[in-house]
């Protein structure tokens, strides 16, 4: 009876994480993160556009030209869990915007304007990274193309890299972690709540509402098929994520790469904590591409 019960809580807390609730919806989930500002009201001219998934999906864009004529490449941003373009990637967006690069931001299905209402932090959004991506090369965007994701974000662009045969000129990862069970369980750990079995249970039945091995979604394992530039960003802070998941993210990664620790973030966004900090590696980085 016990088991049951766990069991239960477990399989209900998983859904109310990854299924949103749009207006006048009724669900267990929260409610669908949508946009809570616009490129324009921090100054940024930008147009909107539809990606189409099929004949009722689509993936919602903001594309922001470059503060010049001549863009010196384009970055395509993408938003962790429970965030959308609006809540979270304008900082980025308005920093790759003085640095003269064009950027491209990109709402997950299930989040913000595009269409849906489920997550799968990172499965299934390693297409929508592909989808995106394959949209960019046939709209001609300017080369070098290079993909940011936050967290779930740069979970979804290491397995559309290693999964989806898509070749990025260069990939940006800010606080990506490295096994989702272990993801899972440093959050159950951090409520008081012990881990084993609860994390193992929750990725078990995240699978189960989903339709794949939750436990094969491993970015580290991912990172060994990455073999474009890659600039890993992490906060020395982070209770999500370890020091040595990182190290091993980095270790499997092939090309070059460069690894920049913040030492007094956590799991937060980082152009927030340290803008110059992260517009100097950031742009260190982008010069030698």
């Amino acid at each position: 009876m016990i088991c049951l019960l766990i069991n239960t809580l477990v399989y209900a807390g998983v859904y109310a994480s990854t299924h949103y609730s749009s207006p006048g919806q009724f669900s267990f989930g929260n409610a669908k993160p949508y946009t809570s500002r616009l490129p324009s009201d921090i100054g940024l001219e930008y147009t909107t556009q539809k990606i189409p998934v099929s004949s009722t999906e689509w993936l919602e864009t903001w594309f922001i030209p470059a503060q010049n004529s001549v863009s010196k490449g384009t970055v395509m941003l993408f938003p962790g869990i429970g965030d959308s373009k609006g809540k979270q990637l304008l900082p980025i967006a308005q920093k790759f915007n003085s640095l003269n690069y064009d950027t491209l931001l990109v709402d997950f299905l299930g989040v913000g304007g595009s269409s849906g209402n489920t997550i799968s932090i990172g499965m299934r959004e390693a297409k929508d990274v592909a989808l995106a991506f394959n949209y960019a090369q046939k709209s001609q965007l300017k080369h070098p193309l290079i993909l940011d994701g936050i967290s779930m974000g740069s979970a979804a662009i290491l397995r559309a890299v290693a999964t989806e045969n898509i070749n990025p000129d260069a990939i940006i990862l800010e606080l990506p972690f490295a096994r989702l069970v272990n993801a899972l369980g440093s959050r159950i750990s951090a409520r008081g709540i012990p881990s084993f079995p609860i994390a193992e249970m929750a990725v078990f039945w995240g699978g189960i509402q989903h339709g794949f091995n939750a436990f094969d979604h491993n970015p580290v394992d991912y990172a060994s098929q990455v073999k474009c530039p890659t600039l890993l960003m992490y906060g020395k802070l982070d209770r999500w994520t370890s020091k040595a998941d990182i190290d091993r993210i980095f270790q499997n990664l092939r090309g070059t790469k460069k690894l920049v620790e913040f030492p007094n973030a956590g799991h937060d966004l980082l152009v927030t904590v340290d803008p110059d900090y992260w517009q100097r590696n950031t742009e260190d980085f982008l010069a030698n591409i």
